[in-house]
């Protein structure tokens, strides 16, 4: 499990359906594989990374995921 649906306190968010909007068992938002070089989420950043689409907070996340790959492929080169 890579990422969990969770309040603003930081509590799972199992059965809210305020902090999770598709009901998700466990408030799982996102898996990857046992290498972790595949991943599988539910929540669309790239629906929020650019200011004509009306937000941009889905770029920070996409931008630490580019920096965070490009890490482990260098540590493996």
């Amino acid at each position: 499990v890579v990422f969990r649906y969770v309040t603003p306190e930081g509590a799972r968010a199992d059965a809210d359906p305020q902090w999770n909007p598709n009901g998700a068992a466990r408030a799982i938002a996102g898996i990857c594989n046992a290498g972790g070089n595949v991943l599988g989420m539910m929540p669309h950043p790239e629906r929020c990374s650019e200011p004509i689409l009306g937000n941009t907070d889905g770029l920070t996340l996409l931008a630490s995921a580019v920096e965070a790959g490009s890490q482990v492929l260098g540590a493996r080169r």
